[in-house]
Formats: structure tokens, sequence, C-alpha cells
């Protein structure tokens, strides 16, 4: 399941690309032809991520949620921000498929930066993204547009130059201003969202209270977020602590220091693309973790492998269905 650092990554694509623009809207699909019909024409007005849901305003108080689930994808074309990335994956956001970054073939803007190390304010440079592997090796001035539908396109966004068609959400939906209050309201704290210190009170003051282990209360995104699998795990290691510690014993500068290194693993997550879960890396270890997910994590999807640190074997197990990476010795 795409987790937070991927959905604030999508809208700062639709921010960049599609706020300020008229919306082309259409469901090929089938299945949102009746909010297609709504959007259509109008104007894109914001855009806002909290944790793994999407909130785009288009003019009349209509908004737009989008919740990608386990299967969901944003895949986008024509004039888009491009980093090395988003580039790796054919214009393919969302899903978390760990593809890997090659910064050997990073690309490079007009100005000679290197967008990864700029994402923050990217030059525009007109590129087309390939949209899937059936289009892939054409020439890109080649492309057809609009791009062709490909597979099963719930929604499909445009403006004259660019294209995001939506698939496999677990949501896609229309709202007023009143439920998207009401749906951000049942959502724990995100980093990236609000006060920074009110946001660190309300995640400790829930967690400590709560009997549920900790493994669980991370995934719970009413307690906090955009936390994953693959954060999660990560995390709980990075502290060391055990995934089944009740949430109510885990001491409180253990539960902030949890918080705060959430504020910066989403962070290094929305500049980088990657679920960069390690640090210190020299230069060429960096290249190699953005490459491939086993260079990038302490314990997430090293079942069996020796722990990097202890040498113990990594147990996986199975809690709230999904599947816990954990190192039995340094998290005892």
């Amino acid at each position: 399941m795409p987790e937070g650092h991927s959905v604030h990554r999508i809208a700062r694509q639709f921010d960049r690309n599609f706020v300020g623009k008229t919306l082309h809207a259409s469901s090929p699909q089938g299945r949102f032809a009746e909010g297609a019909a709504v959007l259509d024409g109008r104007e894109a007005l914001s855009v806002q991520a909290v944790g793994k849901q999407m909130f785009l305003e288009a003019e009349g108080d209509v908004w737009l949620r989008v919740h990608l689930g386990l299967y969901g994808a944003w895949d986008f074309a024509g004039e888009i921000f491009l980093d090395p990335t988003i580039a790796s994956a054919n214009g393919r956001m969302g899903q978390t498929n760990q593809r890997g970054t090659d910064l050997d073939e990073a690309i490079y803007d007009d100005a000679g930066e290197n967008s990864l190390a700029s994402i923050g304010a990217p030059r525009r440079a007109r590129v087309h993204v390939r949209m899937s592997e059936q289009t892939k090796g054409l020439a890109d001035e080649g492309l057809e547009w609009p791009p062709p539908i490909v597979g099963q396109v719930r929604l499909r966004l445009m403006t004259d130059v660019t294209a995001a068609d939506l698939r496999g959400p677990t949501a896609c939906v229309l709202q007023t201003p009143d439920e998207v209050l009401a749906t951000i309201a049942k959502l724990g704290p995100d980093p990236l969202v609000g006060d920074p210190i009110e946001n660190e009170e309300r995640f400790v003051r829930v967690v400590r209270k709560k009997q549920t282990p900790i493994a669980l209360l991370l995934m719970d995104q009413s307690v906090v977020s955009g936390i994953g699998n693959v954060y999660r795990a990560e995390m709980l290691f990075r502290q060391r602590l055990n995934p089944h510690t009740p949430g109510r014993d885990v001491p409180e500068d253990v539960v902030r220091a949890l918080w705060r290194d959430w504020v910066r693993l989403i962070a290094v997550g929305v500049e980088t693309g990657q679920m960069m879960t390690m640090d210190d890396l020299s230069a060429d270890q960096y290249r190699a973790a953005m490459a491939s997910r086993d260079d990038r994590h302490w314990v997430y999807h090293r079942a069996g492998l020796p722990c990097r640190v202890c040498g113990t074997e990594i147990a996986v197990e199975e809690i709230g269905a999904r599947k816990l990476y954990w190192c039995p010795y340094c998290q005892a």
C-alpha cells in the first residue's frame, strides 16, 4: 500500500500541474462517470494530502477524495515535473512497488541541476512519461496525445498539456467541504500538515493511553497518518522497540522519538521518492540503497537474513493481517 510520502508527492504533482487550470475529466472505465461529469470543466483550486489520502478542490465547493489503497496508482504523462524516481517508474506514482532509482542515470534540467536534489523547487521540463509497458520503447516525441487509454482507468484528469490516469483506488469519491473536514478529523496527525507541536502532543497522548501493541498503533490511521508496513517495521527497529509492547507501556521519551523519527523519514521520502530508512551511508552505499530495497532497509522484507547490527535472524509474523519484520535480539 502506498505510504504517506507517495501521496504527498502525488499532491505536489497536482499542485504544480493542475491547480489553477481547467480540468477535463472522464471515466474511461465508467465506474466514476457521474463524478467525472461533475468535475469536467471546473478549475482546480487546491490540493492537499493527509496521510494516505489526497483531496483535490475544484471550483463550486467540489472536492475529489482519493485513497489509493493496496492497488491504486496514478500514471502521469505530458508536461510534468520529473525527477529520477518518477522517471524510473515510467510516470507511475502510488504503488509501493519498491522500484529503485538509478542515480547514475539521473535526469538533469535545463539549468544542469539534478531535480532529485532540488525537488522543492524543480524547473519545468517538457517531457513525455511512458504510461505503461505497452508504450515503452516509443520515442517521446512520437507518443500520441492525448495518451491512449491503457487498462482499467477509473478517472482521467487532463489539462491541455498534462494527463493523470487513476487506476484501482480503494476510494474515488466527490465530497462537500463539510465531508472533507469530517474525513480529515478522523485521521491521526500528519507531520506535513498542521501545527508540529500540536501534532506531536496528540500522537503521544493517544499512544500512551492505549493497551494496543505499538506495532498496530503505528498502522492505525486514526492514531497517526501515513505510516505503512515498511515505515512501521523500520521505525520500530530504529528505536530498538519490541513491536508487541502496549502503547501505554512505551516510555514517553521513546514515543516522542518515534514521532520525531516519522517527521524526519517522511521528509526524506518526499524528497527522494524512496523509503530511505538507513542513515550515515557513504556515497556508494546511498547510490546502492536508492537503486535497491535490499540495500535500503534494516529489517523490512529481510526475514531469515541476519540482522545488520547483531546477526540474529530477522523474524516475520502476521499482525493485523500484515507482515511484521523485526529483530528478536535488538528489539527484545
